[in-house]
């Protein structure tokens, strides 16, 4: 019975301890400034400053330069379908190759099309000919806007190319002629073929977890700062118990998030009309585990971070390597080992494959399993490390203590 009576007080003074704990980091947070804009004014201003920037989804009227060496009808109609498309804008036509290049070196336009001198002749001659398409390749979207448009024309000319060859036919004929093998295009998962659909999902979900670390640590340098044997924690009873300790940040911290990650993961995509297919309980069941991983994650790195600069000098740098790092811009099968195996350690990179998955393609929790055990896995081992870092703490404040009375 004395037991259990002690089992009780036990448990309610490390109730009392965590709800203090939990209304004393409240209170830090709201009275720095620094802790409020990157817990606040970041996750709110960053999402829609990416997302309206990218919010034309694909590049149009990309503008190219044309050397035509044929000036015959068919390379004349050939150009008059490629400036009809969408993506492409002829901006000049140059006499020689020499001048187009000059051109391109001060940036009037990023491709050049080159139609030889005996195009048309070889197309009526029933040969191949080769239009060639040369391209700014410092930015890859404007490529792949001037690709797609000349493959398109291509296939168009092709088509009528080969129904004139055909004759006096019918009009069934004409189409098992120009398309013996019928194909259809239909883009899975991003219906525009955008660059904000494919990658703004990866971005707002590492958005959550580089501004907790941010934020944790200034909030953690500001604490040691302050503090006079430079610690983590306050001489103070309710500061004794580790558990209680890391519990009661971890509660703080969750609760903020749970409405920022709302706003940033839901919110935004509705905002300016990303792909949402996925299931509202399976994206918060998927999003508890990761944001758990993540603060666990930050107040373990807080052993390293001796003042408010240092987290700013150690983790601001990280947020591009682990967007690439994640596979979601670039193919994880394509990444190196060692990396691969190095993103493991950061929760960004199974919460932005599972997020992406869930919120873009419509995957349930059961598809996945990987990402969502992985993210599980995180959160108890960082939250293991956090508590030997705070019990470290604990023992060397209880050291200061003694000091501190010998002195007195």
């Amino acid at each position: 019975m004395k037991t259990l009576q002690q089992l009780f007080s036990h448990l309610r003074l490390a109730t009392h301890s965590m709800f203090h704990v939990w209304c004393q980091e409240f209170h830090l947070t709201l009275k720095d400034i620094g802790v409020v804009i990157f817990f606040f004014v970041v996750p709110l201003l960053y999402p829609l400053l990416y997302s309206y920037i990218y919010s034309e989804e694909v590049v149009r009227e990309v503008p190219v330069l044309v050397v035509d060496e044929s000036r015959t009808s068919l390379s004349r109609e050939y150009l008059r379908k490629l400036d009809a498309t969408p993506d492409a804008d002829i901006r000049a036509y140059c006499a020689n190759m020499d001048e187009a290049k000059e051109m391109l070196r001060e940036r009037k336009a990023y491709g050049i099309l080159h139609i030889p001198r005996g195009f048309s002749f070889q197309l009526h001659r029933g040969e191949a000919s080769t239009v060639t398409l040369f391209c700014d390749m410092s930015g890859l979207l404007y490529y792949k806007a001037l690709m797609i448009s000349n493959t398109e024309v291509s296939l168009s000319l092709n088509k009528d190319i080969k129904i004139n060859r055909i004759g006096h036919s019918t009009e069934r004929e004409e189409e098992l002629a120009a398309y013996p093998i019928s194909y259809e295009n239909v883009p899975l998962f991003n219906h525009a073929g955008g660059f904000a659909s494919f990658v703004l999902p990866g971005v707002l979900i590492l958005i959550l977890q580089q501004t907790l670390i941010l934020g944790i640590g200034l909030s953690a340098g500001t604490t040691r700062e302050h503090n006079r044997f430079h610690q983590l924690i306050p001489q103070h009873r309710h500061y004794q118990l580790t558990f209680p300790i890391v519990l009661g940040k971890a509660l703080c911290y969750l609760l903020i998030y749970a409405a920022v990650a709302s706003y940033v993961l839901g919110m935004v995509p509705y905002i300016f009309s990303l792909n949402q297919i996925g299931n509202p309980p399976t994206l918060v069941l998927f999003v508890l585990p990761y944001l758990l991983a993540c603060i666990f994650f930050a107040m373990t790195c807080t052993i390293v971070i001796r003042n408010r600069e240092t987290v700013m000098l150690i983790f601001v740098f990280s947020s591009v390597p682990l967007l690439f790092l994640s596979g979601i811009s670039w193919p994880g099968s394509a990444i190196p080992d060692f990396w691969r195996y190095f993103s493991y350690l950061f929760p960004s990179t199974f919460g932005i494959n599972g997020y992406v998955k869930i919120h873009n393609m419509g995957a349930e929790l059961q598809q996945v399993r990987t990402e969502y055990t992985a993210l599980w896995i995180q959160a108890v081992v960082y939250f293991l490390s956090a508590c030997l870092v705070y019990r470290r703490q604990i023992e060397m404040s209880k050291r200061n203590s003694k000091v501190i009375e010998k002195a007195n």
